[in-house]
């Protein structure tokens, strides 16, 4: 039975820097947040413009599927999701495995990654220009390159050694191109910065640090790029979003927003982000608050879409995000190991 709203545990307020002590070990049991049972299954609109509406009914759930299994098709829960031009769904889950879908659901194809003993991936990005899938081999410390079929594209691995000089990589947790193809890449534990390469995978700059002054990161969970270039950072331990401008021999903020909450406008873990079509929103996927919050690019919040649990509509610990061609999201319900496809 699900336990009543008013007896729910509710988490003291965090600073930044306890939230940073956190990511070392991340929340290992689900949060139930009191707040959050006033936000229905639908999405709340909010009264500000400036974001695309989909065509679809805002907050309508018309896909469920996946279920719990090592079978192909199933998940053991799924830790990153991507998409590719033609809506081709890749999502990694913790056997190492990654699996390719329909935006419906059916399974195409799929493959495992070279090892899996040490851990699991935790970032997927397809970038459409090369036809690669960018695997953030989380624990080996390296960024993998496939083909959209599987293969493994050997000399296009980055690092592989552990370390934080130049080129090395703690836990590296998500990677994406500009549209020069230079590489982005975050990681966490023993440094949390942001690293840049060049097409062929020299080693350009980094930037960051851990703490909490703006242009340093506790875990940038996950990265996107919008049409500008610039860099968008899921700043996850900070419950923040950050924005760089990377063209120029240092890289300079833009801006940065959110706090810690759990009302519309905050955030709590965001660990996956995607942007509009014409990047004029960005979806965040929080796995603290067991939401997605649909945002204008200065930060306001424009609705609001799940809530904690099992049933249609409701989530446990979402990992990701991605919006497909015709404005749907995909939302990676991990701890539900399942898929959720919505209009927001």
């Amino acid at each position: 039975m699900q336990t009543p709203a008013a007896n729910r545990y509710v988490p003291p307020p965090q600073t930044p820097q306890s939230a940073g002590a956190a990511s070392l070990g991340l929340p290992s049991r689900r949060k139930f947040v009191g707040q959050l049972a006033a936000i229905a299954s639908a999405a709340v609109a909010l009264p500000v413009a400036g974001c695309i509406d989909p065509p679809g009914a805002s907050g309508a759930v018309d896909l469920v599927w996946g279920r719990r299994g090592l079978s192909e098709g199933r998940f053991q829960k799924p830790r990153a999701i991507a998409i590719d031009a033609e809506d081709q769904l890749y999502i990694v889950d913790t056997t190492g495995r990654i699996q390719v879908f329909s935006a419906d659901g059916e399974y195409l194809r799929g493959w495992k990654t070279p090892d899996a003993t040490n851990g699991r991936p935790t970032g997927l990005q397809v970038d459409d220009a090369s036809r690669r899938l960018l695997v953030a081999d989380t624990h080996y410390f390296q960024l993998l390159s496939y083909s959209l079929d599987g293969d493994l594209i050997e000399s296009e691995t980055l690092g592989g050694t552990q370390g934080t000089g130049p080129g090395e990589f703690s836990f590296i947790t998500d990677a994406v191109r500009d549209s020069a193809g230079n590489y982005y890449t975050g990681e966490y534990s023993d440094i949390d910065r942001i690293q840049k390469f060049s097409p062929a995978g020299e080693f350009l700059m980094q930037w960051g640090s851990t703490g909490s002054e703006p242009g340093q990161f506790v875990r940038p969970q996950s990265l996107a790029i919008d049409r500008r270039d610039h860099l968008w950072v899921a700043d996850s331990c900070n419950h923040r979003i950050q924005v760089f401008e990377t063209s120029g021999p240092e890289p300079t903020l833009v801006r940065a927003w959110g706090e810690f909450g759990h009302q519309p406008g905050q955030l709590y873990y965001p660990y996956g982000i995607t942007l509009g079509e014409e990047s004029d929103c960005i979806y965040v996927c929080e796995y603290g608050n067991d939401r997605i919050q649909k945002f204008d690019l200065d930060g306001r919040s424009l609705e609001v879409w799940g809530r904690s649990g099992h049933a249609e509509g409701e989530l446990f610990q979402p990992w990701g995000v991605v919006r497909d061609s015709r404005g749907r999201l995909h939302v990676l319900d991990s701890n539900n190991n399942r898929v959720q496809r919505v209009w927001l």
